[in-house]
């Protein structure tokens, strides 16, 4: 099957890369301790951090735009299966 073409529409896929539950989050802590709460925000209780990636892709239908991302996101390694999560969503650009 092949993902890329160039014909077909213009979509937007939006990627979230998270560390999984259990995982240290040692970004998070560090924005939740040094900035939030030192802030006055002490209502917060936690802070995840993670990575978002937005890339617009021409595909000729949704579902091929969002597999093309994920196998991208896959065979490059852009997160680490073992500690990370990565949630792929997909958009249509207005417009297009």
């Amino acid at each position: 099957m092949a993902f890329f073409t160039t014909k077909g529409r213009t979509f937007e896929v939006s990627v979230v890369i998270s560390n999984k539950p259990g995982v240290r989050e040692p970004e998070g802590e560090t924005i939740l301790h040094d900035l939030v709460a030192k802030s006055g925000f002490e209502q917060v209780e936690s802070i995840r951090a993670g990575k978002y990636l937005r890339v617009r892709v021409v595909a000729p239908d949704p579902a091929s735009a969002k597999r093309l991302v994920e196998k991208m996101c896959n065979d490059l390694r852009i997160f680490n299966p073992a500690a990370h999560s990565c949630e792929v969503s997909i958009g249509r650009v207005p417009g297009r």
